[in-house]
């Protein structure tokens, strides 16, 4: 053999490792295992730039919080997730259809041979084809739309570099269905730096996980819903940051932001206001650089619930639903 040709090889990714066979694997024992590891569909949240879903939200997921959160219901029509498992196929069909590429399932998690905590599930293995060797099938609704207007979404990227970097493969093709009725196919390749830091910041957040340490807030909503679930209660208790310097000047920053957001909210109505004095009883004004309108709404009708009640009193024990508490944040500013 070569040197050129030994070289080649050493350089060259290893394949992935099958893990679990998922033919027979029911949706719970497939959860429980992508607990073990960071899925292809984990990779953007565990280095923060999942737009819908905070590292804190997938920290507890993975260190078996989740049960705070709930339970996602696969059959339930109004949810993403349930239209993309429905439309895979169909998606992956078109594909085919499209390119002539003819594709198969890969029906196991695979993982990666140097980093055990790297999984993956594909969609779709392209055969037969060099030039690309995976499909990712994805939908996007009426609202999803606008994230792939510029192309493929990074989150997206890091998805797709991640099962690149699992699999050792060179590159794959992202099939997404617009609005139902378009189709886009975008071409990613292999991205070796970018498969290089992706693995370095995946490895801090699973430190996290076997730590069992919370990573860092990020001030999304995610991270909101995952710390109103994470700690629902209070205990009546105090703490007292007044020597530590960190939060003293986090709680600071935070009554200046208030101020300034303060400030600004009047300023908005007042500049609202002085166009709509302006515009009298015109539906639209339009500037040098865009235009507002000024529209009134259908007329619709209420309930007077409080009379409702007051007539038929019963109708309160009857139809009365339970409603949670939620701890509430306030922030008081110490006088001068």
């Amino acid at each position: 053999m070569s040197k050129a040709l030994a070289l080649d090889r050493e350089a060259r990714p290893r394949p992935a490792l099958k893990l679990v066979k998922t033919n027979d694997l029911s949706r719970e024992d497939w959860l429980s295992v992508r607990r073990n590891g960071i899925g292809s569909s984990d990779a953007a949240a565990a280095v923060g730039l999942n737009p819908y879903k905070s590292q804190l939200a997938l920290w507890m997921e993975k260190t078996g919080r989740d049960a705070l959160f709930a339970p996602i219901d696969v059959n339930d029509e109004s949810t993403p997730v349930y239209w993309g498992t429905l439309l895979e196929p169909i998606v992956a069909a078109s594909y085919v259809k499209r390119t002539g590429n003819r594709v198969r399932k890969v029906n196991a998690v695979l993982q990666h041979p140097d980093h055990s905590w790297m999984l993956a599930n594909l969609d779709r293995e392209v055969v037969g084809v060099p030039e690309v060797q995976i499909l990712e099938c994805k939908t996007a609704g009426v609202q999803g739309a606008r994230l792939w207007k510029d192309g493929v979404p990074e989150y997206v990227v890091l998805q797709v570099q991640h099962q690149l970097a699992v699999t050792g493969k060179r590159a794959a093709d992202v099939a997404v269905l617009i609005g139902g009725q378009e189709l886009q196919i975008h071409r990613i390749k292999r991205d070796d730096l970018l498969i290089e830091r992706l693995i370095q910041l995946e490895e801090v957040f699973w430190g996290y996980v076997q730590s069992d340490v919370a990573p860092p807030v990020d001030g999304s909503d995610s991270a909101d819903q995952a710390l109103r679930r994470l700690y629902p209660n209070d205990v009546g208790s105090t703490v007292d940051f007044s020597q530590d310097l960190e939060m003293s000047a986090a709680f600071s920053d935070l009554v200046a932001v208030r101020q300034t957001l303060d400030t600004q909210t009047k300023l908005e109505a007042l500049l609202k206001q002085r166009i709509q004095q302006q515009m009298g009883d015109a539906s639209k004004a339009v500037f040098e650089t865009g235009d507002v309108t000024w529209r009134r709404s259908k007329d619709g009708v209420d309930i007077d619930l409080p009379k409702v009640l007051a007539d038929h009193p019963d109708y309160q024990e009857t139809y009365a639903i339970p409603r949670p508490g939620c701890r509430r944040f306030l922030v008081n500013v110490a006088k001068d």
